[in-house]
């Protein structure tokens, strides 16, 4: 990026010289400020262990297990509605009908969804609170909590405590969700951005596959690990104002003592936040110079459930049953999903550092669509034609591949790079919230949408897909190897040239609006 007396982006005053900030004590504070900011300098990193070793633990501990709980429901679908059949029978002394049943496994699959709003509601007073480290390792123990409930609900009898756990891991999840990728974000050199910020995903794979088994020995590790690794050192520095922990943070996650470039870096941000507190959800909401930013971000985390991903989760295994798959066989094609799965998210995760974020994007819903029309027409076609059965279970393993390739990371971590330190929780309130409102509404109302529509109900993802690509394509820009500033800026520069010009208003004449345009006033134009 240039210097420090460019615009600070949109919304945000020009920053004055960062002044030099006393720190005594630390051994590298005196290199901090002594220097102005470099014109041109290229603040890169490499990948160090401390930064690899943090970016495994906080993705096997939270995103593994909310990659866990979206299918963990869908095997034992059968048995969990046995259960539910059984303790109403004991309770009441009938069975239930289907369409309660239904609606009972619907809304034990979608309270984690609610529970997950309710959690990334609370991101923005936890990580000022606790900062985004602690506010991971504060979450971990809600999982206890949940398990507690889950594990004794057979022996209790109590279909109830399964919803209840359910909801509390939501809970967890819809915090992790958010602060993992904000505090990888924030952490990481901007050349290893894409590539930290993609590996959380591939770990929702994995999770998505994963035995029950594994989720309390990757919490205990989370729980006892978390606290040896630094704060965020862009939140120590431009929240807390604390120079002498940003230092040492940076030192051990650049592993190097020669981090002034990135200080001068956070700095100038700082400079710029200096007289903008953190905004409110509304504030954003409200806020003209970052609408775009705002837009954006909504319609990437609305199109990442939107585009039908968990229905085809929690409900892989009906999917391949009315593709025509014996029972017998389902087993083996939800090993090759899993497969896929992985196989997608580490091509995306070493490759957006050289494609980019907007190629990733664009093709993962693009190949979505095009598998979610596939599934539909498989479907339709399969009592004339039976091979179009292996057609549709191809097309479902597509459309779970073309998720995992690119929207099932990058919209977390674009999030985290449209926006400055102020609007940054905020935009991940509004991020997040949006993205388990769809999650709930996409896992309740499936079964019914499938009841109702049948195979055309694929098409409706179809579309979604297809515009959410359209809308990369036209209006987000390439973060690629950018700081924060740099992409503020790109979006200051974009917002300017959609705007209307200052020299061309709306004027209302006789009753009509009329464009009026201050260089025509001072020529007369005479009608012939």
């Amino acid at each position: 990026m240039g210097d420090s007396s460019e615009p600070a982006g949109p919304g945000l005053p020009s920053p004055s010289p960062p002044p030099t900030f006393p720190c005594s004590g630390c051994s590298l504070a005196p290199m901090v400020g002594k220097e102005t900011p470099r014109p041109g300098r290229d603040i890169t990193g490499h990948l160090t262990f401390p930064l690899l070793s943090v970016t495994l633990l906080v993705s096997f501990g939270s995103s593994m297990l909310y990659g866990y709980n979206l299918a963990v429901v869908n095997s034992p679908a059968v048995h969990i509605k046995a259960f539910y059949n059984t303790t109403w029978s004991q309770r009441y002394g009938y069975g239930l009908a289907p369409g309660p049943l239904t609606l009972l496994y619907s809304l034990t699959v979608s309270t984690f969804s609610l529970g997950g709003l309710v959690g990334s509601l609370l991101v923005g007073v936890l990580v000022e609170r606790y900062g985004r480290n602690g506010a991971l390792s504060r979450s971990s123990l809600l999982v206890l909590l949940a398990g507690g409930f889950m594990g004794f609900s057979r022996e209790l009898g109590s279909p109830e405590m399964v919803i209840i756990g359910r909801c509390i891991t939501g809970i967890h999840s819809g915090i992790c969700l958010s602060v993992v990728p904000l505090y990888l974000g924030e952490i990481a050199p901007k050349n290893l951005r894409g590539f930290l910020g993609l590996v959380p995903s591939i770990f929702i794979c994995l999770g998505v596959f994963s035995a029950q088994v594994l989720g309390l020995p990757e919490l205990l590790g989370e729980l006892l690990l978390l606290h040896c690794f630094p704060e965020s050192p862009r939140y120590l520095l431009i929240e807390r104002d604390d120079v002498c922990g940003t230092t040492r943070a940076l030192c051990r996650f650049l592993g190097t003592p020669d981090v002034q470039d990135v200080i001068e870096e956070m700095k100038e941000e700082q400079q710029s936040l200096s007289s903008v507190e953190m905004v409110s959800v509304w504030q954003l909401l409200w806020d003209r110079s970052v609408r775009w930013q705002t837009l954006s971000v909504v319609v990437v985390n609305a199109g990442m459930q939107l585009s039908g991903i968990d229905a085809i989760w929690f409900y892989t295994n009906t999917i391949f049953e009315k593709a025509g798959i014996p029972i017998s066989q389902i087993p083996y094609a939800t090993v090759g999903t899993g497969t896929v799965e992985v196989a997608a998210g580490l091509i995306g995760c070493f490759t957006i550092e050289k494609l980019g974020r907007r190629p990733l994007l664009i093709a993962g819903f693009c190949v979505m669509g095009i598998c979610l029309a596939g599934i539909t027409v498989s479907l339709l076609l399969q009592t004339t034609l039976p091979w179009m059965c292996y057609v549709g279970v191809v097309c479902v393993i597509g459309t779970i591949a073309g998720f995992c390739m690119g929207p099932a990371g990058v919209p977390f971590l674009m999030t985290a790079e449209l926006f400055t330190q102020s609007h940054r929780p905020a935009a991940y309130i509004v991020g997040g919230s949006l993205n388990w409102l769809c999650n709930f509404t996409i896992g309740f109302i499936f079964p019914f949408l499938q009841m109702s529509a049948g195979a055309f109900c694929f098409l409706v993802f179809c579309g979604v897909c297809l515009l959410v690509a359209l809308y990369v394509y036209l209006v987000i820009p390439e973060t690629k190897n950018k700081t924060f500033m740099e992409i503020s800026h790109i979006f200051a520069t974009r917002r300017s040239f959609l705007s209307v010009p200052a020299h061309l208003r709306m004027k209302k004449l006789d009753g009509y609006g009329a464009l009026e345009s201050s260089s025509l006033e001072d020529k007369d134009f005479n009608l012939p």
